[in-house]
């Protein structure tokens, strides 16, 4: 596939790196003469110098005949043009864009062919919210994912000492939970994959991934670990777009207060929000955390666009007692760095973003792509269309399928029941398959899986 990517900063970067791997052939287009340079030392692509929505610099880079642009740079309004100029004068079949600002998204119809031609929005902060939310919904994850519209859901989860499952093989998860269906997709120890077998011992401190349906999470949660009790007060630290999202989405079930240096910002807030405390000052300050109780706070979200000062600011919360921290790290450098200390989750925009852009960039019919363990392996939500004549997958049995090395396959859901695969599971058309994938440079394999054959049409 040929694909254009406007922006080579950190989201568009990682973008490139993903899926140059894969064989695509990419173009990467920026102002930045040193970004490119790196960008084109490490990876297999192009790089075209220049304002991205030029006419003349969207035809350098290969507009002509590009399957897919993709527009990630810092400014909506250069996404927008650019898409804008590809539909136009070069007809590019698919058009990506990022959009930040709220006052575009909430527009109905501003972006259609009649009007700013985007097939796809991408909104890093809805996406950072949602993100944030689900893992204050399941206390004591460190990463939930939805799928087929949240009737399944895989959970990360550390297992401490004392679970009911440390120590002992994976094949006894079944015993000890014989009404609830679930299936450990991957292992993390010491950081390094473990693709989990029967006679898998989880041991302390493993990072376990497990699919489930919705309603049985947390039943299978408290065999890795004791479970956290609910959230109740939550303190955000910074006002900004996610910051007022995750407030406006939460504050009707729980206390919420945000910590804003800005007065006008919190003057606009405070306006805006219906029950959410809005303090003006530095979450760095300790005497402002001392004096709003930060002790009897449940999460303390550091959620600024400054990681030196969500670190500082959350190492201080951590230290003066709240309970679980969360921080948004915007360079991926530092998310390993600082996880799993006194810091509890690193939340990495970028990670989050790149597993939107990629689920419509992928080939087959893929729903939707995520990263585990910070891009260390990756989960995949696939449609199986076609019959038993044009398809590789349907009307097999799990072990007669051809899955690439180090890839299996955890559920399948199909209309609204959650099938947690075993290896006599036959997929039928329509199903959402999930897959796990230690190995990202198999994902072409797994696409062509399903792809449809030409005698289905």
């Amino acid at each position: 596939m040929k694909i254009i990517i406007l922006g080579a900063g950190q989201v568009g970067g990682t973008l490139a790196e993903h899926l140059a791997s894969e064989a695509n052939d990419i173009t990467v287009v920026d102002t930045d003469s040193e970004r490119l340079r790196n960008l084109g030392d490490r990876l297999d692509i192009r790089t075209v110098q220049g304002r991205a929505s030029f006419p003349t610099v969207l035809r350098q880079a290969g507009a002509d005949d590009a399957d897919m642009l993709v527009a990630v740079t810092n400014s909506d309004e250069t996404n927008m043009v650019a898409c804008q100029v590809a539909h136009t004068l070069f007809h590019t079949p698919t058009k990506i864009a990022r959009v930040r600002e709220a006052a575009y998204l909430t527009r109905a119809g501003l972006f259609d062919n009649d009007a700013i031609p985007v097939d796809v929005l991408i909104s890093p902060e809805q996406v950072v919210t949602h993100y944030i939310k689900r893992l204050i919904e399941i206390p004591g994850a460190l990463q939930v994912i939805d799928f087929a519209e949240g009737k399944a859901q895989l959970v990360a989860v550390k297992a401490y000492y004392g679970g009911p499952l440390v120590g002992q093989q994976l094949r006894q998860l079944r015993e000890h939970m014989p009404n609830v269906e679930t299936r450990v997709a991957a292992i993390f120890r010491r950081d390094r994959p473990i693709l989990p077998q029967g006679d898998t011992v989880i041991e302390a401190d493993d990072e376990v991934f497990f699919i489930a349906a919705k309603a049985n999470i947390r039943a299978v949660m408290s065999e890795m670990r004791r479970l956290d009790e609910s959230y109740k007060r939550i303190v955000i630290a910074g006002g900004g777009q996610i910051g007022e999202r995750l407030a406006e989405a939460i504050e009707s079930r729980y206390q919420v207060k945000i910590i804003e240096m800005s007065p006008t910002r919190c003057r606009y807030l405070s306006d805006t929000l219906d029950s959410t405390v809005v303090l003006q000052g530095s979450a760095s300050d300790r005497d402002l955390l001392m004096e709003e109780n930060i002790a009897d706070a449940d999460i303390f979200l550091a959620l600024t666009n400054d990681d030196e000062a969500n670190i500082m600011s959350s190492l201080l919360a951590k230290r003066l007692g709240a309970k679980k921290v969360m921080t948004i790290i915007n360079n991926p450098a530092y998310v390993d760095l600082i996880q799993g200390g006194d810091i509890d989750i690193a939340i990495s925009p970028q990670l989050a973003t790149i597993g939107t852009l990629l689920a419509h960039v992928r080939r087959g019919d893929i729903v939707s792509v995520h990263s585990l363990r910070r891009g260390a392996a990756e989960a995949i939500e696939a449609i199986a269309h076609g019959d038993a004549k044009s398809s590789k997958v349907i009307g097999k049995a799990i072990r007669d399928i051809g899955l690439p090395p180090g890839t299996t396959i955890g559920a399948i859901i199909r209309d609204e029941e959650v099938i947690i695969a075993h290896d006599d599971t036959v997929i039928a058309t329509g199903d959402h398959v999930i897959l796990f994938l230690v190995d990202k440079k198999h994902i072409r394999d797994v696409e062509k899986l399903f792809h449809v054959g030409l005698s289905f049409f």
